[in-house]
């Protein structure tokens, strides 16, 4: 049987076991060699991790072919209108290609989100927006290039879930076991 650990990755920690210069790992979160991650999320981007000892899941979870959706709460900046979403919900086209559709909406800001730190910047005259995103490919900072191709930089990114795995009430580098 499978097991699965599911990790809230903290903000500025590397998506990988082996030592990175002075970065933090997931080695100082997980203490079984055993575990393999399925999918990264960026140094600066927070949120669910799955891991499991079962290479066909991981495969399962990160190959474009099986199109296992991901979904995001993304911090940006401004406010972005009607055309924005339209755009981010039918494809954005980025220097490597087109991104499949994405599911994208503006929410209200999460309250059951922790503190980051260090925060975001905040800028008096600029307002924010939550969006909530959902993937069906995992290219690398897709998200933020997405989001940065229709005028919205994301300022936070917070991944919410991998397929039927949700980041729940996990805080910042707790997490918990799954069996398959």
């Amino acid at each position: 049987m499978a097991r699965i650990l599911l990790l809230n990755k903290p903000f500025r920690v590397m998506s990988q076991f082996r030592p990175s210069g002075d970065k933090r790992t997931l080695a100082e979160f997980v203490d079984d060699k055993d575990l393999r991650v399925a999918g990264r999320l960026d140094y600066d981007s927070e949120g669910l991790l799955v891991l499991s000892d079962d290479g066909r899941l991981v495969q399962q979870i990160t190959h474009p072919r099986y199109k296992a959706p991901k979904t995001y709460w993304a911090q940006v900046e401004g406010e972005p209108d009607s055309a924005a979403l339209t755009t981010l919900q039918s494809g954005v086209d980025l220097k490597d290609g087109r991104t499949l559709p994405a599911g994208a909406c503006i929410i209200d800001e999460p309250t059951c989100l922790w503190p980051r730190d260090p925060p975001i910047r905040v800028r008096e005259n600029i307002p924010t927006t939550w969006l909530e995103i959902t993937l069906l490919e995992g290219r690398n900072r897709q998200v933020r290039r997405m989001t940065a191709a229709v005028g919205h930089p994301t300022l936070r990114l917070v991944r919410i879930s991998v397929g039927d795995w949700k980041l729940g009430e996990l805080q910042p580098g707790a997490s918990r076991l799954c069996r398959q």
